[in-house]
């Protein structure tokens, strides 16, 4: 597009502070409005797919995420009873190079927060965005007596929870899932544990245990680990009620290797409750606004791609912007660009989400008999590594980015 655009950005999260800078970059004029009064990432840890990594890499900061965050070459998962490995995933099947890196939400915010900063992009903090209208002269945002404006396009980052998508003419909010998870973040321990691996163990489906590498906060900090335990968020006021001390013993009767983990978390309050829903817009835009991340499709992260669709939704939208003459054809085309990819892994998420995440005995059986038996029996190692590393379906040739092969990082 030409001209230079007035736009505004709802949530200071990954997928908003991306697209903040991809169309700084391109000559727009971006203001990013934040419901904190200082921004902040919520949450532990989580994996950069090759696909959010393409993105990072054409924003120049891949190199510096690699070099915090922990390579993760594959994904593993035993039974508690029995020891037998259920789940085996390697991202080898798609090149030597290819891999996932394990990073803390806070040093994703981070990252892109100071490139954010060095930009000058403007930030408005405290502003807790309402709803939208628009008039003759544009777009404008309302916030509780407040108003902001006019922009020519309204992109809307703020979370699955977002109240401007209700006001959207394709609103309808997302559904609330049976399970969630809490998370704790912790010392990274050698002993037992695979450092390039996201290593779980399951009991059925209503017990699932992690354990992420996530690499480092700061270049000289210590090494860290994300840990996760499932389970219904309408039972975790009586897993408190009960004490840490019952927790953990629960938790050790599954893993006994667990336990250094466990001596890190010494209350509840060292943990964080993660609720999941799952929904998805069936047009991520209206007149004058755009969708992206969690505010346009949310789910489960069975398949890790959460921060990867918005880093994707962020590339695709600014590439949209930048081939189009008019904005109502850029929200065509970011929402042609992204509909294929983000339906198919919706769908796979709340396809497969019953086989982890559910009170089911028979889907956790079959789940352990197909991939155990199945797994190594080409072309399915193939097909999992690309699907666990979002690439099916190509959405970065879509975008018009290159494929995600890099060269290996140096180990910090």
């Amino acid at each position: 597009m030409r001209k230079s655009l007035e736009i505004a950005i709802v949530g200071a999260g990954p997928g908003g502070l991306s697209t903040a800078l991809l169309l700084q970059r391109s000559g727009h004029r971006v203001t990013i409005f934040e419901r904190f009064e200082t921004p902040h990432p919520v949450g532990s840890g989580l994996m950069l797919q090759p696909t959010g990594l393409a993105v990072l890499d054409a924003l120049g900061l891949r190199s510096e995420m690699a070099a915090l965050g922990a390579r993760v070459s594959r994904l593993t998962g035993t039974d508690s009873r029995s020891g037998r490995k259920v789940l085996d995933v390697s991202y080898r099947p798609l090149g030597r190079n290819i891999h996932a890196i394990g990073v803390h939400r806070a040093t994703l915010f981070d990252v892109l927060h100071n490139a954010v900063r060095q930009q000058d992009i403007r930030l408005v903090t405290d502003f807790t965005a309402t709803g939208h209208t628009a008039t003759a002269g544009g777009h404008w945002l309302e916030s509780d007596g407040r108003r902001e404006g006019p922009f020519d396009l309204i992109v809307d980052a703020s979370g699955a929870r977002s109240p401007l998508r209700s006001s959207a003419r394709f609103g309808g909010g997302p559904k609330p899932l049976e399970y969630g998870a809490i998370w704790s973040t912790v010392p990274w321990i050698d002993g037992g544990f695979d450092r390039e691996a996201l290593t779980q163990r399951y009991r059925k489906a209503s017990v699932m245990i992690g354990v992420l590498p996530i690499g480092r906060r700061t270049l000289d900090g210590p090494e860290l680990a994300a840990f996760f335990w499932s389970l219904k968020p309408d039972d975790y006021e009586t897993v408190r009620v009960r004490g840490i001390a019952a927790w953990h013993a629960e938790v050790l009767s599954h893993w006994p290797d667990a336990r250094p983990h466990l001596d890190n978390m010494s209350s509840f309050d060292d943990m964080t409750l993660a609720r999941y829903a799952h929904g998805t817009m069936r047009v991520p835009a209206d007149e004058g606004i755009a969708f992206i991340g969690d505010s346009a499709h949310c789910t489960s992260p069975q398949l890790g791609q959460g921060a990867n669709m918005a880093l994707l939704d962020a590339a695709a939208l600014s590439a949209a912007i930048e081939r189009s003459t008019s904005i109502e054809d850029a929200l065509d085309l970011y929402c042609r660009m992204r509909r294929w990819h983000v339906r198919f892994y919706q769908f796979m998420s709340i396809a497969l989400t019953p086989f982890y995440q559910s009170d089911s005995a028979v889907l956790p059986l079959l789940r352990d008999i197909a991939i155990s038996s199945g797994a190594k029996i080409p072309p399915i190692p193939w097909l999992l590594a690309g699907l666990v590393s979002g690439q099916l379906l190509n959405p970065l040739r879509r975008i018009g980015l290159p494929p995600a092969l890099y060269p290996e990082e140096t180990r910090q």
